[in-house]
């Protein structure tokens, strides 16, 4: 049996332009950091002592006797990405919901990549495990997807992260004094509004706009050194200003980032404090990140008790295997 533990993840800047189809033309960059909310990802060969050769267990129960009869997707592509002719038996869990813009969809292929590579006996690379997944959603799956999330669910870390279109992604760690590293961290408030939504219709449509929204998305990509040099600075609350100036390009690039009650939400949180935020992935629901001084929080929860607040702290280790005992 082997068990894969591989984290969530918050953007803060330059999302959109991970699309290939921005920066293998203009080149892309992120401001992005892993989370200590996780995916969990159990596999093993299944003994060949059922009716069924296969079982997956995820918000289902799959028992199948052919592959290709799996039902969940990610599970399918990966497993026939890598070859797997033996019964499997796959347990996902997860810290917090799919669909909530936390890149729970590419931390669920890059964790069972990690466990199937670990069952077939190999020890992939952190850059191998991202590649495969961003092959697997994107030429496999077909899903309209970018490439941060893949990168940043293998690597773990607060990083930028460089595209380019004849290179791998570049992954340079942000590095921080600890008292400031926990002065940002202070300052987040994760926020579930309680809508879910499937990211890659989303990012369809932006995709699709992509040609009309060129300025938009240059602006976004020169935000990243902009929140770099920030964070060097001895004022942080212009990070969250800028994630605020972020927020509002984002909301432009299609109509189904946000949502007037999404909009409610937002104002409801700056009017009570909040110096900035952005909805967290595509849009049109999941969590809100909220940027505010500590001592605001307070009253922005007050004023959205009726949500779910997300305690969190950044994580650097990426995906892991966390138990290995394989069957022969």
């Amino acid at each position: 049996m082997i068990i894969s533990r591989t984290p969530f993840r918050v953007s803060f800047f330059g999302g959109g332009t991970d699309y290939p189809v921005w920066y293998k033309e203009n080149g892309g960059a992120v401001l992005a950091t892993t989370i200590d909310r996780y995916c969990y990802i159990t596999s093993r060969y299944l003994p060949p002592f059922f009716s069924y050769k296969s079982r997956i267990v995820w918000s289902r129960i799959e028992t199948v006797n052919d592959i290709n009869d799996i039902q969940h997707p990610a599970v399918w592509a990966t497993l026939k990405f890598m070859n797997i002719k033996r019964g499997v038996e796959i347990h996902h869990d997860a810290d917090l919901p799919a669909r909530t813009g936390l890149g729970s969809s590419s931390s669920f292929t890059v964790g069972l990549l990690h466990t199937l590579y670990a069952l077939n006996g190999h020890m992939p690379s952190k850059m191998q495990l991202a590649k495969d997944a961003i092959h697997i959603e994107q030429n496999v799956l077909k899903e309209s997807v970018g490439c941060q999330d893949q990168v940043l669910a293998a690597f773990g870390g607060f990083n930028k992260i460089e595209f380019c279109w004849n290179e791998n992604p570049h992954v340079t760690p942000i590095i921080m004094d600890a008292n400031k590293l926990k002065q940002l961290q202070d300052y987040m408030m994760l926020v579930f509004t309680g809508f879910s939504r499937t990211a890659s219709e989303i990012a369809a449509e932006q995709i699709k706009n992509t040609a009309k929204r060129a300025n938009e998305l240059r602006a976004m990509f020169q935000m990243v050194d902009e929140a770099i040099n920030i964070l060097k600075s001895n004022d942080l609350t212009e990070f969250g200003k800028l994630m605020h100036e972020s927020w509002q390009l984002k909301r432009s690039l299609t109509s189904k980032t946000s949502t007037p009650e999404l909009d409610d939400i937002y104002a409801t949180a700056r009017s009570a404090g909040a110096i900035g935020g952005k909805l967290l992935g595509a849009g049109g629901g999941g969590f809100f990140l909220f940027f505010a001084e500590p001592e605001i929080q307070p009253k922005i929860k007050a004023k959205l008790d009726r949500f779910l607040h997300v305690p969190f702290r950044f994580e650097n280790l990426g995906s892991q295997i966390i138990f290995y005992e394989p069957n022969t």
